[in-house]
Parts: structure tokens; C-alpha cells; sequence
């Protein structure tokens, strides 16, 4: 029987993992080049050691906190909120605006999504164990800190909505079969006896969004791809499933928000009517579909409404800052909310007696805090996150440009530049998805390269993101994967003529899908590149779609294309980095975690594999502790330590 190290990490557990670092050192390479970190959890290998002047270098950036609103408390006056004073984050309870933070949780893997149950101080909360993303639901007592599991400790939960009423969860699993997405409704008292409601017709991701006012229907979400999501309604008595919105031919995104209080009907956002996401409510009684932000020509992202359906707000991603707005569920009369801090806001959520409304707001000069709009707009901020002594007054804010693409597309980006002279190398950072949108938010690593590399930063929000329609975000689907890359060769010519820029001194760098684009421009650009940081990315797409976790295995053949038909196999087989790696000529740092359940730890290996066997430079680190990601405070500084090196050696020396 073969029994590959990620199973193994699986059989023995946390305790043994250091021996695992150990026979993994051996195997992979019987010289002092490898090395392990963290008590065996990180293993380095090609890397040289890290000088302790970048650790003091790096110390103040490495200690910058954050604080993201998760729940009210049921009386309104206090909050739940996810932050971190250890390795990762936890649950903790803020009673006054910027008053003490009591921590509730404290365990050695980070907590995931919480749902507070109504009338109650009860919550469920979700974590998984080592970033394996198989989440299990637990539920505490915020006041004694007691907690157990309430799922079954092997399938991947999530999505947790609570009935009116407070004594049923509908939520999403993988129990029946460990692969399918299910919909499965249980009384947390009596856990055994939860029941599956909807079993998963395809390797679409379903789940519940919210029950009915009458307690007898759920409003579900079917997704397929980003360009294609549907709405359903499950009728729990009978199991019958009915479509509500989008089709077979699949050319529309659809997200269901919330079901008005009175029954009548819904409120989604869509694309039917527009190249954007607009707010909508359809009157289940008449049929009549209400675009209400017909007029604003930008993505609706956030959404919340109160308890007793009074009042509700959502957000726009306007050039990828948000803009907040109040609205009247009943009239659909809405209007924008002035003197907001200009960033992202997440999280929105009513009190229970929807007088006030909590965000989470970043920007490009402060970390994500919590903050509390009452009803006459005033917002109070309730967290004040470290900043590990750093001024931020002098954080660089970026600027928006855009540049033509060889196809004539305008392609927009961030731009950063460090306050002091150039020409400046540059770095290139090139976000995830592909289905998602870089956004100017606080980040300290931006700042850090800034100011201790003297590098400028550029984030493309190149072809196939989303944030700026429909048809933008599908211009990289199937056989035109590769035009998103000659993005990065225009993004190249472009920074070619700007005199503050070095050309000659260009890295990239990204994670996920992005670490795939960064060896994809590895290999067409590599005589214009001086470094590569591959953060957990895709080597092979027909490796990709044959080993990633089963339960997401449609949902990206719907973005990549499906690897078992012959032609759509060739294609991917061609543009697939590992199969050119002659091309690349560029020191290459590739970073993974072991568990990772969305981009196999194979396809870092293979990379890594192909690229010593070609003598080329390559250093490499994994993660035994972490998946797709690093969430654990000292795997991620030792990472953003050793990138500083590579670029040092890599990236800022001239010819």
C-alpha cells in the first residue's frame, strides 16, 4: 500500500510531525542545504540563514495586529470580534468603544466563521486543524468558555444559519460522502440527529443562506462558477428544490441576501440586467423583479439587514474602495452614508435592535478595526489594532493607473512607490481567484518593501478579475488562460517607460492562482525578471484538477477548463509551467503548505523537482502545520524574513 507524506501528517498528528521534518530533510536531499524551523513544522530547503538583522529589520512590521467584527452580543451592548495577541487568531469580547479585549478562545489553530445563536451568548464557531479547510462546528459559551464539537470531526462544515427561533442550524457539509456539498439541518442539543435536507445533485458548491420567515423554507445557493450562480428554494417538509434564478445555460451570477420579513419576497444581487452586480428584489407574489442600484455602475459586495426587517445597508466596490449605503426594504429609497473612512468594509451586521450597524473597515494606512454606525451616521470606532510602533502617517497610499494590454484592454493596477528617488526596482504582485480583485488594503508587507527594499509595488487587477463586470472577469476563461499573462509582459512595457522605475530590476510574486501566473511570466519573461516568489501556486493545471480535494474539483474545471476532454487536456497541458521549465531563467522561491487542500503540495514538489534537475535556482519552504496559506504567526515571519533575503540577493543588486 503507498501512503503518501500528506497522509502521513494526517496519521500521526501534530506530536510527530517534527520527525516527519526530519525523514522529509533526508529524503529530500542529503546535504546541510536543508534545514528545519518552529520545531520541525517548517522545512527550508536551499535557503541560506537568515542574517538577524532582517529579523530587527523586519521586527516592527511582523507586530501588526487586526480586528475583524464577527457578532453583537444579545443585548446589543457588547461585541464578538476575531484578532490575534498569540500565533493566531481568536474569539474576544470588546464591552467599550475601545476598551479592554477579553480573549474567550485559545486554541493553537486559528478560529474560523462564528454564528451567535438569537436570544443567546451561545455561539457556534468553525476551525479546522492545520489548514486542512475540513472545519468542524463547535459550540461555546461565551460566558463560561466551555465548547464541543457538534460535527462529525471527519467531513468539511461551514455556513452556518441559524432559524428565527434559535433551536435549528441549516449548514453545509461533505458528511454523506466526503466529496459532495450537502445541505443538512440539525438541533445543536441533539447533534446525532441531524438530518440531510438537500443531497448535492452535482460538484456545485451548495449552501444555505436563509431560512423563511415561516420556518419552512431555506434559500439556497448554487455555485458553479463566478459567472454562473443560482438561486433555489427548498421546501423542508417535502425536499422539494425550486429554481428562482438562473438557468441551465449558466451565463448569469445570482447570489441570494436575505428573504424580506414579511414573505413576499427576496432580496439578491445580479448580473441579468447589467455588466455589473446590482441589488434586487423579486416579489415571490407577483414575480416582479425591483433592481434597486440600477442607476450605479459597480459591484454591490456587502449586505445586511436587520432583525426585524426595518432597515438595511450594503456596500459598492467603487475602483475598489467601498461606498456605504442605507436603504429602506420596503420602499427600496436608499441613500449613501458621507464621511466614511475611504477603504474596504466588511462584516456588516445590525444589533439585535437594529439601531446600530458594525463594519469592518481597512485602509491603506490602518489595519481592519471594528467600527459602529448609529442612526444619525455617527460612527464610533470600537477596536484600535497595533501597529508595532510604526507610523503610518508615512505609509505610502497607491495610486490607480492604468495601461494598454496587447489587445488594446485597458488594465487597471495599484501603484506604490517608496518617498525617496529613483529609478526603483519593482515588485510586481499578482492576486489569487483568478476571480478575485487586488484592493488598497493596509498591508505592512507593502509598507516594509517600501521602506527596507526602496522598491515600488505594483498590483494588477489584470483580465478574468472580478470587481469591474462580467465580461471583464470572463476575458481569461478556457483557451484564453494565457492572455491574463501577456497582461504582465503589457504591465512590463509599461513600467519600461515610466523614469522612476527600473526596468531592469522587475520581481513577481503571488500566491494561488497568482503563484501559477507568477511561473507562467517565469516563463515567458524571464530575460525581463530578476526574482520569482511562487506562493502556493498551480505548476500543471491537469495535476491541479486531478488531486485538488473533490469537493471543489468542478468548481475550478468551470474556471480552467476540463482536464478529461482531450482538446481542453492538450491546452492545458501546454500552457502548464512545468512543462517549459528551460524557459525559466530566473532565481525562483516557492513556498507551500503541506495541507494544502486547494493547490496539492505535489504541484510545489514537482516545480521545485523540475527546476534542480535543470540546475536552476531555486529555494523552497513548506509548512507542515499550514495549507493554502500561511495563518500562523511564526511560519509567516520566518516566509516574509526569507523573501526579504531573496529579493536582497535577487532582486536589488544592479548589473
Amino acid at each position: 500500500m503507498f501512503i503518501n507524506r500528506k497522509s502521513v501528517v494526517a496519521l500521526l498528528g501534530a506530536t510527530s510531525i517534527l520527525l516527519l521534518a526530519q525523514a522529509h530533510a533526508l529524503q529530500s536531499e542529503a546535504t546541510d542545504t536543508t534545514r528545519t524551523l518552529n520545531n520541525g513544522n517548517l522545512v527550508l530547503e536551499n535557503i541560506p540563514e537568515i542574517p538577524e538583522r532582517i529579523g530587527e529589520q523586519l521586527n516592527r512590521f511582523q507586530n501588526v495586529r487586526s480586528a475583524a467584527f464577527r457578532e453583537f452580543t444579545s443585548d446589543g451592548d457588547a461585541i464578538y470580534i476575531s484578532t490575534r495577541f498569540g500565533d493566531v487568531a481568536q474569539i474576544h469580547k470588546v464591552s467599550d468603544a475601545g476598551g479592554y479585549r477579553q480573549q474567550l478562545t485559545f486554541f493553537d489553530e486559528p478560529v474560523g466563521g462564528i454564528s451567535r445563536q438569537p436570544n443567546s451568548n451561545t455561539m457556534i464557531f468553525s476551525m479546522d486543524a492545520g489548514g486542512n479547510e475540513f472545519s468542524q462546528l463547535f459550540m461555546l459559551d461565551s460566558e463560561t468558555g466551555d465548547y464541543h464539537m457538534i460535527s462529525d470531526g471527519e467531513s468539511r462544515n461551514g455556513a452556518v444559519v441559524w432559524n428565527q427561533e434559535g433551536d435549528k442550524i441549516a449548514y453545509q457539509s461533505t458528511r454523506r460522502d466526503g466529496r459532495s456539498n450537502d445541505i443538512w439541518v440539525m438541533n445543536p442539543n441533539t447533534p446525532e440527529q441531524a438530518e440531510l435536507v438537500l443531497a448535492a445533485p452535482d460538484g456545485s458548491w451548495w449552501g444555505p443562506v436563509d431560512w423563511h420567515p415561516n420556518g419552512e423554507k431555506l434559500l439556497v445557493v448554487q455555485y458553479r462558477s463566478i459567472t454562473d450562480v443560482r438561486i433555489h428554494e427548498l421546501e423542508l417538509a417535502e425536499g422539494e428544490l425550486k429554481l428562482l434564478e438562473g438557468s441551465d445555460v449558466g451565463t448569469n451570477a445570482n447570489f441570494p441576501l436575505a428573504y424580506r420579513k414579511d414573505g413576499q419576497g427576496y432580496f439578491f444581487t445580479t448580473d441579468q440586467f447589467s455588466n455589473f452586480t446590482q441589488l434586487a428584489f423579486r416579489n415571490t407574489e407577483t414575480n416582479e423583479v425591483r433592481l434597486i442600484t440600477k442607476d450605479i455602475n459597480w459591484n454591490v459586495d456587502n449586505f445586511a439587514m436587520s432583525e426585524d426587517g426595518s432597515t438595511a445597508a450594503f456596500t459598492i466596490n467603487e475602483e475598489g474602495m467601498s461606498q456605504l449605503y442605507r436603504f429602506d426594504p420596503m420602499t427600496f429609497a436608499f441613500t449613501r452614508v458621507e464621511g466614511m473612512p475611504i477603504g474596504v468594509a466588511s462584516g456588516l451586521t445590525y444589533s439585535p435592535d437594529g439601531k446600530k450597524l458594525a463594519l469592518s473597515i481597512n485602509t491603506p494606512k490602518s489595519p481592519t478595526d471594528v467600527y459602529l454606525l448609529d442612526t444619525n451616521d455617527q460612527l464610533t470606532r470600537w477596536t484600535y489594532s497595533e501597529v508595532g510602533g510604526l507610523n503610518t502617517d508615512n505609509f505610502v497610499e497607491p495610486e490607480l493607473v492604468s495601461f494598454a494590454s496587447f489587445d488594446g484592454l485597458q488594465v487597471p493596477a495599484f501603484v506604490y512607490k517608496p518617498q525617496t528617488e529613483g529609478p526603483h526596482p519593482v515588485i510586481i504582485s499578482i492576486h489569487g481567484g483568478p476571480e478575485s480583485q487586488y484592493r488598497p488594503y493596509f498591508s505592512s508587507t507593502v509598507q516594509l518593501w517600501l521602506q527596507e527594499l526602496g522598491a515600488a509595488v505594483i498590483a494588477p487587477n489584470v483580465r478574468g478579475s472580478a470587481g469591474y463586470g462580467k465580461d471583464y472577469v470572463s476575458l481569461d476563461n478556457g483557451f484564453k488562460r494565457e492572455d491574463s499573462v501577456k497582461d504582465i509582459g503589457a504591465l512590463l512595457d509599461w513600467i519600461a517607460t515610466q523614469p522612476d522605475l527600473d526596468a531592469e530590476r522587475v520581481a513577481v510574486i503571488g500566491g494561488s492562482y497568482g503563484g501559477y501566473m507568477v511561473l507562467a511570466s517565469s516563463v515567458h519573461f524571464s530575460d525581463r525578471l530578476k526574482a520569482a516568489v511562487d506562493i502556493v501556486g498551480i505548476s500543471n493545471f491537469v495535476t491541479f484538477l486531478t488531486n485538488t480535494e473533490s469537493y471543489r474539483r468542478d468548481l475550478r474545471r468551470a474556471e480552467y477548463g476540463d482536464e478529461r476532454d482531450p482538446a481542453m487536456r492538450k491546452h492545458l497541458e501546454a500552457i502548464s509551467p512545468n512543462n517549459h521549465v528551460a524557459r525559466i531563467n530566473v532565481p525562483m522561491f516557492v513556498v507551500q503548505g503541506e495541507n494544502d487542500p486547494r493547490v496539492p503540495v505535489t504541484e510545489a514538489e514537482q516545480i521545485v523537482k523540475a527546476l534542480k534537475d535543470a540546475d536552476k535556482t531555486v529555494w523552497y519552504m513548506n509548512a507542515l502545520n499550514e495549507g493554502h496559506g500561511y495563518r500562523k504567526k511564526e511560519n509567516r515571519d520566518i516566509y516574509e524574513q526569507a523573501t526579504v533575503l531573496f529579493f536582497e540577493q535577487h532582486l536589488l543588486p544592479k548589473d
